[in-house]
């Protein structure tokens, strides 16, 4: 059996919906139903159960988006920092494999060599640089917590996006927002994501850090015309002369921008398209949110 921690959230159905597709057996833990920050309860729970392996979703990610974080900063760094380590010392008693989605959202442009950041490279968008939003900085200390942990898989997201429409959804974002800022990001399609959480775990690919996003980067132009090629849409594009525009009237936190390299994921053998394939698919197989 796997136990899901956090799975109402976007990440979380997504989850749920792999292991469903693939016949696999599973326990949702909702914070309503279990108070798994706790440590003993957690450990109760899990040890009432044939677990195999646990997958934590959990996190505070704000609504409508980050900026939420700067006014919620005990619940954001309890979800995003505390929370990891709780997981982790549990599962160590119990000598039990885990997975925890991340973010890539602790990096901030390129790597050195211009190339996109890899699992070696120190986050550059974080506390300890002084230049981040209060979400990215603590889900950075998230990861120091986990730093050295044998027997836990590091997934860093970033952007999601699939075919559904849907508030979480960059697409469906791009389609919503009255302007748009123009940037360079890796993003990742949710499904092939999650269905690499799985594979890490049933392919049995060695623990550590991921970076789970679709082998590439693209522009916000590049995907709103996709967009627009793919007939889902025929809006026309707004975008903000700058950054600093865009921080001085749409935003209050700093934003992750930034490109990250998925060697590692692919040597490992997880299954991610080409960024630019992975939209594609998506807007063809569009589907609109039910109003």
């Amino acid at each position: 059996m796997i136990v899901v921690l956090g799975g109402r959230g976007y990440v979380g159905q997504a989850i749920q919906s792999e292991l469903q597709r693939r016949g696999l057996a599973f326990e949702v833990f909702s914070r309503a139903r279990l108070d798994y920050t706790q440590p003993h309860l957690l450990s109760a729970a899990l040890r009432a159960l044939p677990v195999r392996f646990l997958i934590n979703a959990a996190g505070y990610t704000g609504r409508p988006n980050v900026d939420a974080c700067e006014r919620a900063k005990a619940e954001c760094l309890a979800g995003n920092a505390v929370l990891p380590g709780v997981v982790a010392e549990v599962c160590s008693d119990l000598k039990l494999l885990w997975g925890h989605v991340s973010s890539g959202c602790i990096y901030s442009g390129a790597g050195p060599d211009g190339r996109g950041f890899t699992e070696l490279d120190a986050p550059n968008f974080s506390f300890r640089q002084n230049n981040c939003s209060f979400y990215s900085g603590c889900k950075a200390l998230g990861e120091e917590v986990l730093a050295g942990r044998e027997n836990c898989f590091v997934w860093r997201l970033r952007i999601p996006f699939n075919h559904q429409d849907g508030p979480r959804n960059y697409l469906s974002k791009l389609l919503r927002y009255s302007r748009l800022l123009e940037a360079t990001n890796s993003i990742s399609h949710l499904g092939e994501c999650v269905a690499a959480f799985v594979d890490c775990w049933q392919h049995h690919v060695a623990p550590g850090i991921y970076n789970l996003t679709n082998p590439g980067s693209v522009t916000t132009r590049q995907v709103f015309q996709a967009i627009s090629d793919s007939g889902v849409s025929d809006r026309k594009a707004s975008f903000f002369e700058s950054e600093q525009q865009f921080m001085s009237v749409a935003a209050v936190a700093p934003r992750s921008n930034c490109v990250l390299d998925v060697t590692k994921a692919l040597q490992a053998g997880l299954q991610l398209r080409p960024v630019e394939e992975a939209i594609a698919d998506a807007l063809r197989n569009w589907q609109w949110e039910k109003r």
